[in-house]
């Protein structure tokens, strides 16, 4: 009896191989879907919805973008990690929603490593620090010498608690051994007009937000965060660089799918992913955008994510960054 039972399972288990292959093979049969975790308009919606559109004409089905903002991301990363394996319902995973939240909300609903299948990273957004042309330092050694020689006394503006232009900032701080009196906003926009005003002096934003202002000469950039110069600033040095080796800071979007989504799946929407990526038009529209595109494997993008994970909890806890939700 147990050998019948054996055998009958057997003989399931190669019916329905065919049957999975078949469907797998055969995605996309229906629109796919992209959770992106922020409003319209924002550089993660932006970014993502450039990609879709041109999955779309490769594949035989659309690619939809659906934006579900609020509660710093969480929400929508929790939709994205709860949804069917089928590769249907993907999400839009950024430095904030897998990098900076796991640290920083007492209460996430879902675990960043474990509920998510790393398709690829999308986009890498460098950041900047940017000051006002009235501020009186204009090199990265001379706002380190002014902060050590004065703690706490430069007020320095980001775009909100446990953004990835705060926790940029903090980085910086932690690593130069200095102190500022960080002043957060609601986003970017807000602490850019406060910057524009002269009513706060330095910010670290991205080059995206940034970029219009100083090609009008209304801000002046010291230095950028990632390690390498941003292509729209060539001329702008590291913090690396200047003050801080081995300093690196991204805002980044990537792409996933739930855990457990099947492989074939996620190595046919890397493959394509990559290709739009690798286009040198699509490449020039992101750095005219203010970011850099970042095709690669998923081994590489959950290595990436693993280590953004343990780079900002380490900061989060030194400066002591939590958020309440």
């Amino acid at each position: 009896m147990t050998l019948r039972r054996h055998l009958l399972a057997l003989a399931g288990a190669t019916l329905a191989a065919p049957h999975v292959a078949r469907a797998q093979n055969a995605w996309p049969e229906k629109p796919v879907r992209i959770i992106v975790p922020f409003p319209p308009g924002q550089a993660a919606d932006l970014f993502t919805r450039l990609y879709a559109d041109e999955l779309s004409r490769r594949w035989p089905q659309r690619v939809i973008v659906e934006n579900r903002g609020g509660g710093a991301g969480a929400p929508a990363l929790e939709a994205g990690a709860r949804a069917a394996p089928d590769g249907y319902t993907l999400t839009a995973g950024t430095s904030g929603t897998l990098g900076v939240n796991p640290s920083v909300l007492p209460r996430l609903p879902y675990d960043a490593e474990r509920d998510f299948t790393f398709i690829g990273n999308v986009v890498v957004l460098p950041l900047l620090m940017v000051a006002h042309p009235s501020f009186p330092h204009r090199t990265a050694q001379e706002v380190v010498a002014a902060a050590r020689a004065k703690p706490g006394g430069i007020d320095l503006a980001t775009a909100g608690p446990a953004s990835s232009q705060h926790m940029s900032a903090e980085l910086f701080a932690h690593r130069t051994g200095t102190k500022f009196n960080m002043v957060h906003y609601r986003g970017s926009g807000p602490a850019m007009a406060d910057l524009l005003a002269g009513n706060v002096l330095v910010m670290f934003d991205s080059v995206a937000s940034s970029l219009p202002q100083i090609q009008a000469g209304k801000v002046i950039p010291i230095a950028v965060t990632t390690p390498e110069r941003a292509p729209q600033l060539p001329d702008v040095p590291t913090i690396a660089e200047t003050v801080a080796p081995g300093y690196g800071a991204y805002g980044w979007t990537g792409l996933c799918g739930p855990a457990g989504l099947p492989e074939a799946i996620g190595r046919k929407v890397n493959t394509d992913l990559n290709a739009v990526l690798r286009e040198p038009a699509m490449q020039a529209r992101f750095i005219e955008l203010g970011g850099t595109a970042a095709p690669g494997t998923p081994e590489d993008f959950a290595g990436f994510v693993r280590r953004e994970i343990a780079q900002w909890r380490e900061v989060a806890r030194i400066a002591n960054v939590r958020l309440e939700g």
